[in-house]
């Protein structure tokens, strides 16, 4: 215990370690992985930090800048749709210029899944009625900018499960080809609960066609996940989230062949693959 009478010393010694420690852990952050595919993850340094976070562009759409180590990096989600070849970022405000970086190919195998709700294959009317207008707040929900200083982009596995279908499948639904797919899906039982990987904030919750029962969590700047085919939903709109709070639970809604999690990742709105960003996960 520190007595009450203890110098004003000593008291400024304490003071200076907890202050070094604050810094420490602030310039402690762990980076998601970088691959510069399409769907991958670019990081660019930026240069040497300053107190205030530069401001970075691609596509349209502003990007994640974190601090680790003293220095500025741009966190660049890549499209799946991105052709290999030269791309840029541009880093706005004093000397505003163009940072280059390459994109390689990447070809992702094949899924074929039989699905026997057809209309979740051939919807009808009323069906593409209400899926054009929970496209629009999907998009709403991934175009989210909120500003935060320091972001936890290492995230903790969201379920207790098995990685069933990996990020960027190029999907067939009953012989038919659809678009690839933008997550991660994580095969679990029916009631598994289902966690925050990072802090952040309830975004949006809502019952989709394909989607199922949905929740979308904003980490900041830019960065926003999305949990879908959920069996029940355990937080409403602006809940604020700490890493490992629960969410839900793992369902069978929407279109499933299976009970299981569908994870996506999205970064400067553009879906990445979520295992560039665990923990736990391996080069």
């Amino acid at each position: 215990m520190i007595s009450q009478y203890c110098s004003k010393p000593v008291l400024l010694l304490i003071g200076w370690i907890s202050a070094s420690l604050f810094t420490a852990s602030a310039n402690s952050t762990e980076l998601p992985r970088s691959t510069t595919v399409p769907g991958g993850v670019a990081v660019i340094e930026l240069g040497a930090g300053t107190e205030k976070t530069p401001e970075a562009w691609y596509r349209g759409n502003r990007l994640l800048v974190a601090r680790k180590s003293g220095r500025w990096y741009a966190i660049v989600g890549i499209p799946l749709n991105a052709r290999p070849g030269s791309h840029q970022i541009t880093l706005k405000g004093a000397g505003e210029r163009n940072i280059s970086f390459e994109v390689t190919g990447k070809k992702y195998r094949e899924q074929h899944l039989t699905i026997s709700n057809k209309r979740m294959v051939n919807p009808d009317a009323d069906d593409l009625r209400r899926i054009r207008r929970e496209t629009e707040e999907i998009a709403a929900a991934f175009s989210r900018w909120r500003d935060v200083g320091q972001i936890d982009t290492r995230f903790a596995k969201p379920v207790d499960g098995i990685l069933s279908s990996p990020f960027g499948l190029r999907r067939f639904f009953n012989g038919q080809p659809r678009k690839p797919h933008s997550g991660l899906d994580i095969a679990a039982p029916e009631g598994t609960p289902i966690r925050s990987p990072a802090a952040g904030v309830v975004a949006a919750t809502g019952n989709f066609f394909f989607n199922g029962n949905t929740v979308f969590i904003d980490h900041g700047q830019g960065l926003i996940t999305m949990y879908c085919h959920m069996e029940r939903i355990d937080v409403k709109k602006d809940d604020l989230l700490a890493k490992g709070d629960i969410i839900g639970t793992v369902g069978m809604t929407g279109r499933v062949t299976g009970a299981h999690l569908h994870w996506s990742v999205s970064l400067n709105n553009t879906r990445v693959d979520p295992e560039l960003f665990m923990a736990d996960s391996t080069p």
